[in-house]
């Protein structure tokens, strides 16, 4: 089976909130790869995207809508200078993987998507995600400390009750974060405070991964329903299943219902680690959250992060 690939390197791709004005800058001054996939993106979306990235302000980076394609850019921008730069593309890897947006990131990288469309694509889906629920309506909360999974779908599911109120990503053992309505999650927090577990609501836009997104998974379904989706190079571990598949049909189905869905980056890294034969997990592009998180779902396994252009060149030396 495709999963069974002898290399046992994975290349995973951040999500939103890590991105930073200046991002990529390094790696847009040093190779003209680089240089190439932010002109791409700008030209796709019609706007200078690139001069956002590198100069902010912050405030307008972390839009929503802007913060999707901006950190798909960064990380197609090293992913494209590894290549190009160093002989080292994505089919040294046996998987690709990456955070919510991430994950349009993985395919790219991957070759199911172009940048291009991909980029179109995430601007989509972060005005979807965006207009799906009133700014106020929606809320999001981390539970961290000694907060499993399970857990935390009993907190969720005591503040259903008050509204909706689901599990959304599930990144490791004492960082679960739950989203739904404003009632809903103030009623799981009061929960959460009850059962001695520490919760801080997020400063977000609006309820990501949860029900309350339907809106925002029909207009992806519509988009993702017009766009190329070719076979991958190497196979995708899906947020939603944390397993792999490098079928275009699947891709699509799986993306639609990520909008939704919730994010199992724990399972995920825990299966590439064990069933898929994963010993190095690579987080490409801005910020090293993926990293952190991958030492605790598989501490045996190497975790490092290619931020920079000296990251792309030590690591290219170690393959």
């Amino acid at each position: 089976m495709f999963y069974l690939a002898p290399m046992s390197t994975a290349f995973i791709f951040p999500g939103q909130g890590s991105q930073a004005p200046g991002m990529g800058k390094g790696l847009y001054v040093a190779f003209g790869a680089s240089r190439e996939v932010f002109q791409e993106i700008d030209e796709a979306l019609g706007e200078k995207l690139s001069k956002l990235i590198f100069e902010g302000p912050a405030e307008e980076l972390t839009l929503t809508a802007n913060a999707q394609p901006a950190l798909m850019a960064v990380s197609l921008a090293a992913m494209r200078a590894l290549e190009k730069e160093f002989g080292v593309g994505v089919s040294r890897a046996s998987f690709v993987a990456g955070h919510s947006l991430g994950e349009y990131s993985a395919l790219a990288a991957a070759g199911a998507l172009t940048i291009a469309d991909a980029a179109r694509l995430l601007r989509t889906r972060g005005n979807a995600m965006q207009a799906a629920v009133p700014v106020g309506q929606g809320a999001m909360a981390a539970l961290i400390g000694k907060v499993d999974v399970a857990l935390a779908e009993e907190i969720a599911a005591k503040g259903a009750a008050a509204g909706p109120c689901v599990v959304a990503n599930d990144n490791n053992v004492g960082n679960v974060v739950i989203s739904g309505s404003k009632a809903g999650i103030d009623a799981a927090l009061a929960y959460a405070k009850e059962k001695g577990a520490r919760a801080i609501a997020l400063n977000v836009s609006a309820p990501f991964h949860s029900p309350l997104m339907q809106p925002a998974a029909d207009a992806m379904a519509e988009a993702l329903a017009q766009a190329t989706i070719t076979p991958l190079i190497v196979p995708v571990v899906a947020n939603v299943t944390a397993r792999p598949t490098n079928e275009p049909t699947s891709v699509r189905k799986l993306l639609v219902e990520q909008v939704t869905g919730r994010v199992r980056w724990r399972e995920s890294i825990e299966w590439m680690a064990t069933e898929g034969g994963i010993s190095r997990f690579v987080e490409v592009g801005a910020g090293k959250q993926l990293s952190g998180m991958v030492k605790r779902n598989a501490p045996d396994a190497e975790a490092l992060a290619l931020n920079e252009a000296a990251d792309l060149e030590a690591f290219a030396k170690t393959i």
